[in-house]
């Protein structure tokens, strides 16, 4: 399988809420990850990014992505997908009463490949921006 096979595989599984016990398939073991955003400022695995995006779809439960761009780098052996993460806070999972906002998030993942399998991934999203549009800050 190819590293934008792998890298496609792993997104779609990821942004629907499988969580690690099925994303770990396209992940070495303790893969890293890495933000620059408050809100996920203790997350340093992809296997906790895989739990809270699973827990995400909690308060958020008509989440879904709109895919922008899926790059594959072959020198540098990455790939990067661009996308917007569209959803209604209409569930209150201990965020509080459902605000019925919507939220069009704007990000990208970087994946750094290790052979075939994800060694790193980098999400580059601004947290407070979407914790506006929801109403959560």
């Amino acid at each position: 399988m190819s590293i934008k096979q792998t890298a496609r595989d792993f997104y779609h599984a990821c942004e629907t809420g499988q969580g690690w016990e099925t994303c770990k398939q396209w992940c070495h073991a303790g893969a890293t990850f890495s933000v620059q955003a408050d809100a996920l400022a203790d997350i340093t695995t992809i296997e906790g990014y895989t739990e809270w995006t699973k827990g995400l779809l909690v308060p958020i439960p008509d989440g879904d992505y709109e895919l922008k761009s899926l790059a594959v780098d072959e020198e540098r052996g990455n790939v990067t997908v661009a996308a917007v993460f569209h959803g209604t806070h209409s569930v209150d999972a201990g965020t509080g009463a459902p605000t019925g906002k919507v939220l069009a998030a704007d990000y990208c993942y970087v994946m750094e490949f290790d052979g075939d399998k994800i060694g790193h991934m980098t999400k580059i999203w601004n947290d407070v921006h979407s914790l506006k549009q929801l109403g959560w800050a």
